[in-house]
């Protein structure tokens, strides 16, 4: 009788690189919380939109506690280690908010604001102003990525795979396009505008619309006098 020897790919080397440079991160924020790391597709939630991470409090039960949960985009690995540090420090600003009880999303945990940008930049990575999701385009300086280097090389190591994008999505610009924190269900993800020859239906923070021609859309953000929060294209 013949003998086969299989050999099975599993992720637990790649969640346990994960977890440990999030603890390496909680060893430096104490208040970046313990997290249940999950990891998956990230290209089959909503529409125009690429997941590559999330943070999400209290979704998970132990015992009598809950515990929030930071999931991986498979497809964000194809981006290589440095860029995975990144989304894990994204989504460690957004553990810091949760923690200190700060709003730091809107819009579902889509639109990042000025809360979050200042976080952000006391974990490290450096973010970006865009019209669709706020202070949300990270990148990581080399000092950042000097002080983590372990956990770099680990990750490196452990991402011996990495997910297929479906649907027609593409990586958007910029090392890491996120949103999501707090009790939303937030997904961090690249998001693909949507446009309209005729102009743009937006919607603000506190659910008022108006409608805006391309030119005055793109040149910069609008915000409404009731909740200074900016226009942008609703959801579909």
């Amino acid at each position: 009788m013949s003998t086969n020897t299989i050999n099975t790919i599993t992720a637990a080397d790649l969640v346990h690189a994960i977890q440990d440079t999030w603890e390496a991160i909680r060893d430096r924020h104490p208040d970046v919380p313990e997290v249940v790391v999950t990891l998956g597709a990230g290209s089959l939630g909503r529409r125009g939109a690429l997941t590559l991470g999330h943070f999400a409090a209290a979704r998970w039960v132990r015992n009598e506690d809950e515990v929030h949960e930071l999931f991986v985009g498979g497809e964000g690995l194809a981006r290589g280690a440095a860029e995975v540090l990144g989304t894990l420090l994204h989504e460690a600003a957004h553990g810091m908010a949760t923690t200190r009880q700060i709003q730091d999303t809107s819009r579902q945990g889509r639109y990042h604001n000025a809360k979050f940008a200042a976080i952000a930049r006391e974990v490290g990575i450096e973010v970006e102003h865009s019209r669709e999701l706020g202070w949300s385009t990270t990148t990581v300086p080399e000092t950042t990525a000097e002080d983590y280097h372990e956990q770099v090389a680990a990750l490196d190591a452990a991402i011996f795979a990495y997910r297929r994008i479906e649907g027609g999505l593409i990586f958007g610009g910029g090392t890491t396009g996120t949103t999501g924190s707090g009790s939303d269900n937030g997904d961090d993800g690249a998001q693909q505008p949507k446009s309209k020859k005729n102009g743009h239906a937006l919607v603000c923070g506190c659910g008022r619309k108006i409608r805006a021609s391309n030119a005055v859309h793109e040149a910069g953000p609008i915000l409404c006098g009731l909740c200074d929060e900016p226009f942008t294209l609703p959801e579909d």
